[in-house]
C-alpha cells in the first residue's frame, strides 16, 4: 500500500470512513460517541487494536488542530478505557500513530495502534 500525504483533504471513501458508516464490517472492541476500536486484520502483536476518532481527520496533526476539546479528550479517554478493559496497563503496551509518508501512514484517517500482550522490544531499531 502507498503511504498517505497527510496534507491532503479528508477522503470520505477511505476504509475507516466506510467502517464508521457500517459499509465494511469490523471486529469491534469498543465504541462510544468519540471513538471506534476494532481488532487489526493483520495483527503485529497478540493484542493489536486500531482506535479511530469518529470525526473526519486525516492525521494526528489534523485532529489536534481541528477537533474540539471534547473530541480530543473523549478519544484519549477511549484509548485508556480500552487498554484497561483489555488488561494491558500491567505489564504494559505500546501506542503508535503514523503520520504521513515518512511516518508510514497508510489509511488517511487518524488512528492509533494499541499493541500489547507480549514484550514489544525497542520501538525503533537502526
Amino acid at each position: 500500500m502507498e503511504a498517505v500525504d497527510a496534507s491532503q483533504p479528508y477522503d470520505r471513501d477511505n476504509i475507516f470512513a466506510k467502517i464508521l458508516r457500517g459499509e465494511i464490517p469490523c471486529d469491534k472492541v469498543y465504541e462510544d460517541e468519540f471513538a471506534l476500536a476494532f481488532n487489526d486484520i493483520a495483527p503485529q502483536a497478540p493484542v493489536h487494536v486500531l482506535v479511530i476518532p469518529k470525526g473526519e481527520y486525516v492525521s494526528w496533526d489534523d485532529f489536534s488542530a481541528k477537533a474540539s476539546d471534547a473530541e480530543v479528550g473523549g478519544f484519549v479517554r477511549a484509548v485508556g478505557i480500552i487498554a484497561r478493559e483489555l488488561g494491558l496497563v500491567e505489564p504494559g503496551y505500546r501506542l503508535l500513530c503514523n503520520l504521513g509518508a515518512d511516518g508510514g501512514q497508510i489509511v488517511p484517517h487518524v488512528h492509533v495502534h494499541l499493541c500489547g500482550g507480549k514484550s514489544l522490544g525497542r520501538m525503533i531499531s537502526g
